[in-house]
């Protein structure tokens, strides 16, 4: 089976580098182009399930491909919940003076909302026993970064550290290939 992973599409200003969550923020005008041409450049590929997060910047970014009147769309396929600290970024966190940044994983832990183990669970669920039992060959999926972090923690088993420093930008894909049990590297399409 194939699974190519989309990240949704650019979000506004406002929400970048933020811990966004569950927060349901819609694209910025750059996210809308970027979704156009990411439908553009998928338009030709034929997909047997197709799965998306629930949130506004997910559907958005699938609004456009062929492939979303047969969307599933899915809370299981959502980022991680920060809890009251949704929507601030690294710094406006570390001014509450609540929690101190030490080292990753003390800083992922300290942090409000879904508890680590329970999201990295979530993932593993849905993409190594939901997806295999449906016996499909070709499956596209539009999520959220650390989604597509979280699942290349478990196959790659890398630290979740490895796996945040990955690099996946808006509007990006990477196809996992479970038969090899490879990830191909992440690509970018960005608008004309």
């Amino acid at each position: 089976m194939k699974i190519t992973l989309i990240r949704h599409t650019e979000v506004s200003e406002a929400y970048h580098r933020c811990y966004n969550g569950h927060i349901d923020i819609g694209l910025s005008k750059t996210g809308f182009k970027q979704a156009k041409e990411l439908a553009k450049y998928f338009s030709k590929h034929t997909f047997d399930g197709v799965f998306c997060s629930d949130l506004k910047r997910t559907k958005d970014t699938l609004c456009g491909f062929t492939q979303e009147k047969n969307a599933v769309y899915t809370d299981k396929l959502r980022e991680k919940s920060w809890g009251k600290h949704e929507g601030l970024t690294f710094d406006e966190i570390i001014a509450q003076n609540e929690i101190s940044y030490e080292n990753f994983i003390q800083w992922i832990n300290a942090l409000d909302g879904e508890p680590y183990e329970q999201y990295i669970q979530r993932v593993r669920e849905f993409f190594l026993e939901f997806l295999p039992s449906l016996q499909k060959e070709n499956i596209l999926v539009v999520t959220h970064a650390g989604v597509i972090r979280i699942l290349i923690y478990i196959i790659n088993e890398i630290t979740l550290e490895e796996a945040f420093s990955i690099t996946i930008p808006y509007s990006s894909y990477i196809v996992y290939d479970t038969k090899a049990n490879s990830f191909s590297d992440v690509k970018l399409i960005e608008p004309c």
